[in-house]
């Protein structure tokens, strides 16, 4: 298993998912080097909810600054297997490489998938 989906795992078990029984963690790696972890945080107020790779994003961008750019992300599910929503997936857009180049490994089939951004979401929304 990967670096980065070793983190996400160290930090889906911190993730606070009491209503959903979903612990998702995250880590990413920036394109300067820097290495960050998110998980999911659940709030009674479903939409308050935060996904882990949001929570490791925005980390990010608070420590980097807004020019923050994605080089790999990986997130990690215990006990389930999925790729990044479709939300996370436009937020994980905004951040990547140029060209979608941003790789996004998560597990299927108990084995590590890699993607581009551009293969996860090849119609992002943009400005």
């Amino acid at each position: 298993m990967s670096d980065l989906l070793v983190h996400a795992r160290m930090a889906a078990e911190k993730a606070y998912a009491p209503y959903s029984k979903f612990q998702v963690g995250c880590a990413l790696e920036t394109d300067v080097g820097g290495l960050y972890q998110g998980c999911n945080v659940e709030n009674a107020s479903y939409g308050l909810t935060i996904c882990g790779e949001r929570n490791a994003i925005f980390q990010a961008i608070a420590q980097e600054g807004p020019e923050m750019k994605i080089r790999h992300l990986a997130v990690v599910c215990l006990g389930h297997e999925f790729p990044p929503c479709g939300a996370c997936r436009q937020v994980m857009a905004e951040f990547s490489l140029p060209g979608g180049l941003t790789k996004v490994t998560f597990l299927q089939a108990g084995e590590p998938v890699t993607r581009t951004m551009a293969q996860l979401l090849p119609e992002a929304f943009g400005l």
